[in-house]
């Protein structure tokens, strides 16, 4: 179908790489370009996130934006609102990756990603085994979301990650950091009158995400009852003879922090959880990373949202 991956050429030669998708869509170049122009802003319609790291910059796009997505960086070298942006990579080997749009008609445009970059030896093969596949796979997935926001459906079948693209995605997916039990989570912190152990993990809710922080309570495997809810805090937890837990989801400030803090009774409970302990960062980092990828692949898509704010607004 012509509008379905109509180009994709890959060339390398001297160790530069060329790698070129292009696809038709059915609406019109200003539409399109509306959307190309939103790239990278808090309302980004077009880059698959939460499914891949965001696209960001420093400030709103134009020319000397510094920015990017994941470990790639890269700087806006040239912008033509609605029909071209460049972006120049760096620090590292030169090259450049840029978008661009071209009117074929009243309600058809094309929409081209082109990508350039000169490789080392060792890059070159990197490129060959992974990158060139994860890179398509992003590619095309931005071109869904073009589709998506522009007309509502993709013409055609969405694009279907292969094996390595979901083992890249799954082995790169960000992982918690340690933070001191926020302030914010106040039903852990007034839990107990004292505790012996409390920890903290936090990560960032990326756009598309719940932020409720009754989707993230599945972050806890177990038939734990729910204590309390207050604001943006759920607290779960157990009392037992020889220690009491609680566990606390807070989403805040654009972060889900899973909290823990433990009452210990006697000798035998602070033995115990001496043990439990070892294993409990390992445990909780794990458990929250996993949900915390699980629902971003279950979120919609950039351009499912941006679709759908736009039917709200013209509903309302």
């Amino acid at each position: 179908m012509e509008n379905i991956r109509t180009r994709m050429e890959v060339s390398m030669a001297k160790g530069q790489v060329r790698d070129v998708h292009t696809r038709v869509v059915r609406a019109p170049l200003d539409t399109v370009g509306a959307l190309i122009d939103r790239l990278g802003g808090d309302d980004d319609p077009l880059f698959p996130t939460p499914r891949w790291s965001p696209m960001r910059f420093d400030r709103p796009l134009g020319v000397g934006a510094d920015g990017g997505h994941g470990p790639v960086r890269y700087r806006v070298s040239a912008y033509e609102p609605g029909r071209r942006i460049r972006f120049d990579f760096e620090p590292g080997p030169s090259g450049y990756h840029e978008i661009r749009v071209r009117e074929l008609g009243p309600e058809r445009c094309e929409v081209e990603h082109v990508l350039e970059q000169r490789f080392g030896a060792a890059e070159r093969l990197l490129w060959e085994t992974l990158v060139k596949t994860v890179h398509g796979a992003v590619v095309e997935e931005l071109f869904d979301n073009i589709e998506r926001a522009a007309t509502g459906a993709v013409s055609g079948t969405p694009v279907r990650e292969p094996f390595r693209v979901r083992l890249a995605n799954r082995l790169t997916w960000p992982r918690a950091r340690a933070v001191e039990l926020p302030a914010g989570a106040r039903l852990a912190r007034a839990a107990f009158a004292h505790t012996d152990f409390q920890d903290a993990w936090r990560m960032e809710i990326l756009p598309g995400m719940p932020e409720s922080p009754e989707a993230w309570q599945g972050v806890l495997r177990g038939a734990f009852p729910v204590l309390g809810r207050e604001g943006g805090e759920i607290l779960l937890g157990k009392d037992a003879p020889h220690l009491d837990f609680r566990a606390s989801i807070l989403v805040a400030d654009g972060h889900v922090t899973l909290g823990t803090v433990v009452r210990t009774h006697h000798v035998g409970g602070r033995l115990y959880f001496a043990l439990v302990r070892r294993f409990h960062p390992l445990m909780v980092r794990l458990m929250l990373r996993r949900t915390h990828r699980r629902l971003a692949n279950a979120a919609p898509s950039a351009g499912e949202r941006a679709y759908s704010a736009r039917a709200r607004d013209y509903s309302g």
